[in-house]
């Protein structure tokens, strides 16, 4: 049995009878955050009681964070715009009898992106910000994507989102919005290696010198928050997703089909597979948080208000008790031989495969991803017969090895991926 952690909450923690038994899930040492207040919902922390299962609400990580400030522990303003907050590390219990279940929990304990990692990333936003706004004074600068929605790993990537304000939200041009910043990030002397992308959502690519984390910002893409906010939401209401959704991306990687630009899967497609697939279960793993609280989720919502949203989302206690070993397997079981990709589409919004269409979304496309606000297809990326051939017949023969070895290690190097990602210290 896996104890639950609920969906982010930025109220009062809950179950204050229970706090003389907390136990902080992360390591000896990290330091408390505080982060303005009204921007960001607070992820609750496992604590253990004398049930098995049990657990408390306090507050966990900065979220969308505009500035980061080290403060004494016992320091709290409240309804001040600042609230103390923790990057959480969570300690997974091992499960005892399932060595596939422990497999992936030691893979994630391993990967799981730590404070450090989070810390570098704000502290280059920061700095970012700051000199972004002697160019455009209206500009704030987000931290979006897998760092904040707690889903992603050591290696991640950063994404930025450059909001615009005042008269430069009636409509800038992202493309010349880039290239100024492209030509006034040269001479900065922390970045290198600036590229812009004039993808479908264009973006400015570039690395920080020394520590070699590569950013992605894109301007006005609000939708990254939003959805941002989302799985992070769902990241946090069952213990078991994390863990499921970081060895589904290390597998999709070692087999080569989680790159979009190489007409592959992008990560945010397999979390949405992932999701839709815990979603669909007999007894289901996670609800859709939209159908159930559309008020917290509102696509017209101001997004200074967005993170504020899931705040009064109660726990989501599921009845399903099955393994992390169960679950990986029905996954690839799921998407080899019940879902269809010709005639179905994913809806994480929905929590049901919908029927594919024939709207020019849906037309003529090998995968089906709906995007949870945007409604439009995620996996377009996957353009050619031959890639989306490959992409299945890794799942199909994922699926029978895994049947078979009941070992991670046939999916992928395991301690290789732990190595690689120790590697980032």
């Amino acid at each position: 049995m896996y104890p639950r952690i609920p969906p982010p909450l930025s109220g009062p923690p809950p179950y204050h009878h229970h706090q003389q038994h907390q136990q902080q899930p992360w390591g000896p040492g990290e330091r408390p955050y505080q982060t303005p207040l009204g921007h960001f919902p607070r992820f609750d922390r496992m604590s253990h009681g004398a049930q098995s299962g049990a657990y408390n609400g306090e507050a966990g990580g900065p979220f969308l964070s505009h500035t980061v400030q080290t403060t004494q522990l016992q320091e709290r303003r409240s309804l001040g715009r600042l609230a103390q907050v923790k990057i959480p590390i969570l300690k997974i219990p091992q499960p005892q009898e399932v060595p596939l279940s422990k497999q992936m929990v030691e893979l994630f304990e391993a990967c799981q992106q730590q404070a450090s990692d989070l810390r570098r990333k704000e502290m280059c936003r920061a700095h970012l910000q700051r000199d972004i706004q002697s160019v455009f004074p209206v500009a704030r600068l987000y931290l979006t994507g897998s760092s904040m929605s707690g889903l992603g790993c050591r290696s991640s990537d950063a994404d930025l989102c450059l909001v615009l304000r005042g008269s430069m939200q009636r409509g800038p041009d992202p493309i010349h919005i880039l290239s100024v910043l492209q030509a006034f990030f040269r001479p900065l002397g922390y970045l290198e290696r600036i590229q812009l992308i004039r993808a479908k959502v264009p973006i400015l690519r570039f690395r920080e010198k020394g520590s070699g984390l590569e950013f992605d910002l894109n301007v006005n893409s609000t939708v990254g928050i939003r959805n941002t906010i989302l799985l992070r939401s769902y990241a946090y209401a069952d213990l078991r997703v994390r863990p499921i959704i970081l060895a589904v991306k290390k597998w999709a990687r070692h087999h080569q089909i989680n790159d979009a630009s190489k007409g592959t899967l992008s990560s945010y497609t397999l979390v949405l597979m992932v999701l839709h697939y815990l979603q669909t279960l007999g007894d289901p793993v996670l609800p859709s948080l939209q159908k159930d609280y559309p008020e917290c989720f509102n696509i017209s919502m101001e997004i200074d208000m967005v993170p504020e949203g899931p705040r009064h989302i109660p726990p989501y206690k599921s009845q399903n008790q099955s393994s992390l070993g169960d679950l990986l397997q029905g996954f690839l079981k799921y998407y080899s031989s019940t879902f269809r990709w010709d005639n179905q589409v994913i809806s994480v919004r929905e929590a049901k495969a919908l029927p594919k269409n024939k709207s020019g979304e849906w037309k003529n496309k090998y995968i089906c991803v709906e995007e949870p606000f945007e409604r439009n297809n995620v996996a377009r990326a996957v353009h050619e017969q031959m890639k989306f051939n490959a992409i299945k017949s890794k799942f199909a023969a994922s699926c029978r090895i895994l049947a078979q070895s009941k070992d991670l290690n046939s999916l992928l190097p395991v301690r290789a991926t732990i190595n690689k990602e120790s590697s980032r210290e």
